[in-house]
């Protein structure tokens, strides 16, 4: 279903956000205080504004409190980030996920409301850093101080065997919950199904557990 977006603020992070979000045929009003910024915008967003997003008349006359969810991308300016936040969740502007830029930031946007808050250079890192140390790792999701998703590729060691034969979940404590195979995705596979080489296996579980798994079961 097509949703209501708006991103304040269009550097890198926002401007990709807002690029992705149209492209996907979602209503993305894409606003900054930069006329440059708006106007690079004009052809990647249903509406481009130059708008100061600390202001509440502005916001109010943007009508921002009907959009599903306001992304705060902003910069450098921190100061600047969490008024905006401050009075997205004032106005009742019901999913505000705002992009933060160090711990102090992030313990703010927490205490005034944010939904959700990003590090974007933070999650990024980890995700590369778990590539560059094992070619078995496709991608990595921090869920947690101890729990992670991870897509693993399938080696010979599992090929040609079911879930059931392998039975993971008692051995490692982790989850299985969908197999990839080119461009098919089985989501909650069954007890029955066979896992083959090069297959990509979405994974749920403690770090530790799934750690143990690539590292004796794969």
């Amino acid at each position: 279903m097509k949703k209501q977006f708006a991103v304040i603020g269009l550097g890198r992070f926002g401007g990709s956000v807002c690029r992705e979000l149209y492209r996907m045929g979602h209503e993305v009003l894409a606003i900054d205080n930069s006329e440059d910024k708006v106007n690079e915008f004009a052809n990647s967003a249903t509406h481009a504004v130059i708008a100061d997003a600390t202001d509440e008349r502005v916001l109010k006359n943007l009508g921002i409190r009907n959009f599903e969810f306001v992304i705060v991308a902003i910069g450098d300016n921190i100061q600047t980030s969490i008024l905006s936040t401050l009075l997205l969740k004032e106005l009742d502007v019901k999913n505000v996920w705002v992009k933060a830029q160090n711990h102090y930031h992030h313990k703010v946007l927490d205490k005034i409301g944010a939904d959700r808050i990003i590090h974007p250079e933070y999650d990024m890192g980890i995700r590369i850093a778990q590539h560059l140390v094992s070619e078995k790792i496709i991608d990595y999701i921090e869920l947690s101080e101890e729990y992670s998703i991870v897509e693993l590729i399938a080696t010979e060691k599992v090929a040609n065997n079911s879930l059931i034969e392998l039975d993971i979940r008692a051995k490692y404590g982790c989850t299985i919950l969908a197999i990839k195979r080119g461009e098919n995705v089985m989501v909650s596979p069954s007890p029955h199904d066979l896992i083959y080489e090069k297959d990509i296996l979405i994974m749920i579980g403690h770090k530790n557990d799934l750690k143990r798994f690539e590292e004796e079961g794969l």
